[in-house]
């Protein structure tokens, strides 16, 4: 009881931080805090004055580093998949907006009774915004679809865990045009894992967006079926029920179901968030969650309450998570178990708008 207390308080002591300086921001991240959200418009990076003095956390000399490693790596990945649009699409490849990004993170973690973790991981994304049929031409690292259990993938340090070559996905996906706030909007999409034998693979995704009774509420349907030669079928949908508290705060309810052949689970999550947007570079989640599997004798496997805060550290291109929990595992009889996760991302795209938190 003590270390539940203890952890309330700590909560409570981050969200009275996170309330000195509050400020209203539009729009509200989808997956996680700081999530690359690609305009369909924007004039590209900002220019060094248009930004605010305080807008880095680092000394003079780490700016002098970072800004041209930085522009070097984003100049890299805006000409690479350019190259590769222009060939299957149109010369509009050399003006038209890309939303290709290279992502790199750095985690850490400490879990009582356990060793000291850490990792590293890495996304990359070509985009291919003007061939036809809407293709778009997708090298990235290991899909969900084989990142494990749901309790597996909660409990990674980074998004994109780095195991080599073999874990690269290369595909092509087309786009639907429907507007998913209207109509089912579907993704089809197959390619290969680049591993030996070669694992190809096949998706479909839907998506549907509803406004409740034209009021605050919104639910948003997100479902998926994948097929690959080593692994077999997999399904998730994710149902996620969310209304704006204020121009600041956001309250989410999320369901995830995944079933996968390969072991032939039925596993589900129930998560309740609180976000807060704090100001313009930073961000706060309050959450609690309840992972499980089995659907003839469901039982929870693990239940934890955390706080996510999240910082801009540098001009809307390295970010700082810092992430308290509690859990109350089975396998540990429900005993609390303290940790602590920490993580670095540093986003390279040179036409870029701000990321969102």
């Amino acid at each position: 009881m003590r270390k539940v207390l203890i952890a309330l308080a700590a909560c409570a002591a981050l969200g009275a931080h996170a309330d000195t300086a509050p400020a209203p921001m539009g729009g509200w991240l989808d997956d996680e805090l700081g999530a690359v959200e690609m305009p369909e418009g924007g004039d590209g990076e900002p220019d060094a004055e248009d930004l605010p003095e305080d807008d880095s956390d680092l000394p003079p000399w780490a700016n002098e580093r970072i800004e041209p490693l930085h522009e070097n790596v984003s100049r890299w990945v805006e000409t690479t998949s350019r190259r590769i649009d222009g060939f299957f699409g149109t010369t509009d490849a050399l003006s038209i907006e890309n939303d290709s990004y290279l992502r790199i993170s750095q985690g850490w973690r400490w879990k009582e009774g356990e060793s000291f973790q850490q990792d590293i991981g890495a996304r990359f994304r070509l985009d291919l915004p003007t061939t036809e049929e809407r293709l778009r031409l997708v090298i990235e690292s290991e899909p969900e679809e084989t990142q494990g259990t749901l309790a597996e993938q909660d409990n990674q340090l980074v998004d994109d865990r780095i195991s080599g070559v073999e874990s690269l996905r290369i595909g092509l996906n087309r786009l639907g045009r429907r507007d998913k706030s209207e109509q089912w909007n579907t993704q089809v999409g197959a390619g290969i894992r680049v591993r030996l034998p070669l694992d190809p693979y096949a998706r479909v995704i839907t998506q549907r967006l509803w406004t409740l009774n034209d009021g605050p509420w919104q639910l948003e349907s997100d479902n998926r079926l994948s097929w690959f030669n080593k692994d077999g079928y997999s399904a998730r949908t994710r149902w996620d029920i969310g209304r704006p508290v204020d121009e600041n705060r956001h309250l989410r309810f999320i369901t995830n179901v995944q079933w996968r052949e390969v072991v032939d689970t039925l596993e589900f999550s129930e998560a309740v968030e609180l976000n807060r947007r704090i100001d313009r570079r930073r961000a706060i989640r309050y959450s609690a969650v309840a992972l499980g599997e089995s659907g003839s004798n469901p039982r929870i496997e693990d239940t934890y309450l955390q706080t996510r805060y999240r910082r801009d550290l540098h001009r809307g291109i390295l970010f700082l998570d810092v992430a308290p929990a509690l859990h109350f595992p089975r396998e540990a009889d429900r005993e609390p178990r303290w940790a602590l996760d920490l993580r670095l991302e540093m986003y390279f795209r040179r036409e870029f708008d701000r990321v969102r938190m």
